[in-house]
């Protein structure tokens, strides 16, 4: 690819994240959304484009930034052009549409690159590079732990747009046990309040808990709380030869308990501040793009995180543990 023009579709909170990274890796932004494109254009000295039709006429890569409803549509409008996609977390809300999308995505031979940004953040790429490496031997318990304030956009709470705290917050660490822990065999979650007509209580916590093929358990939980909850992500992983934890209450951003590594050797992230994950995601992106570098995440890392968000709310739904195997299945078939 010679080009360096990218469109971003929606003009949301987040294209604040992809926006001035894409100028600063040398590429020419243009936009089009149904709110706040003008706003954004002015803002960044970006082009906007009126139609949807008009951005996939003018662009060479398509990077999706509208409410979560909307992803996999734009998605798959992008590449029947044949172009390449960018598309923020998650992939679709629902399972059939995720898998449509990788398997139009396949069948055109375009690349489509999930934003599982938290796969860039310092500390997960430590712990990853770390289980990788087997230095904490086999995974025993891997525990995850997001949230903070309530959403301020009354779309979150709607289902049918965001897909609830399951598909919005609880994603990126089904995506992290699945990274981390290996194939999972069975989903059993619970959320309190429960949704009511569609709705989700604007402060409410989730929990899941995986079981995965090695044995391994992973249990996460995702939580909307009151204004002036501060976010804080965490991290717990035990293995047979050590552990790793990251946490607010920690000091250090990762702390490692490690017994069997020479001195010399740390999977702690360097204690310089971190460029942006959002920069490094989209960078590694770019190289992608450009030089067909790899990246380590793909189409099918996005349709695994659906299927498991749909997993965990069918769980909660029927009230009981759910067997994973039908979605496996279906992504091994299709892959």
């Amino acid at each position: 690819m010679g080009a360096r023009r990218v469109g971003i579709v929606g003009a949301g909170s987040v294209t604040t994240l992809h926006v001035p990274f894409w100028k600063r890796l040398g590429w020419e932004v243009s936009v089009h959304a149904l709110h706040g494109a003008q706003s954004l254009a002015e803002r960044y000295g970006l082009q906007v484009q009126p139609t949807l039709e008009g951005l996939l006429a003018s662009v060479d890569v398509v990077d999706v930034c509208t409410p979560s409803g909307s992803h996999a549509a734009v998605a798959e409008a992008a590449v029947r052009q044949g172009l390449p996609v960018v598309c923020e977390k998650p992939m679709a809300l629902s399972f059939k549409d995720a898998l449509h999308l990788a398997q139009e995505a396949r069948r055109r031979d375009v690349l489509v690159l999930p934003a599982h940004v938290v796969r860039f953040f310092g500390q997960y790429d430590a712990l990853h590079r770390a289980v990788r490496a087997g230095a904490l031997g086999d995974l025993a318990i891997l525990r995850f732990v997001r949230g903070g304030s309530k959403p301020t956009g009354d779309w979150f709470l709607d289902e049918a747009q965001s897909g609830g705290i399951l598909f919005d917050l609880m994603v990126h660490d089904l995506d992290q046990a699945s990274w981390l822990g290996g194939e999972v065999r069975t989903v059993h979650a619970v959320q309190n309040p429960a949704s009511s007509n569609g709705q989700v209580p604007p402060e409410v916590v989730a929990h899941a808990t995986l079981v995965h093929d090695s044995g391994a358990i992973s249990q996460i939980q995702s939580f909307w709380g009151s204004p002036g909850f501060s976010f804080g992500p965490s991290f717990d992983v035990s293995g047979s030869a050590g552990r790793l934890v990251s946490s607010p209450a920690h000091e250090l951003t990762v702390f490692e308990d490690l017994p069997g590594l020479e001195v010399e050797q740390s999977y702690l992230p360097p204690e310089t501040a971190e460029e942006s994950p959002y920069f490094t995601q989209l960078a590694e992106f770019s190289r992608t793009l450009l030089d067909d570098a790899p990246s380590c995440v793909d189409v099918w890392d996005g349709v695994t995180a659906v299927a498991l968000a749909e997993a965990a709310r069918e769980s909660v739904n029927r009230g009981e543990p759910v067997d994973f195997t039908p979605w496996r299945e279906q992504i091994g078939g299709a892959r």
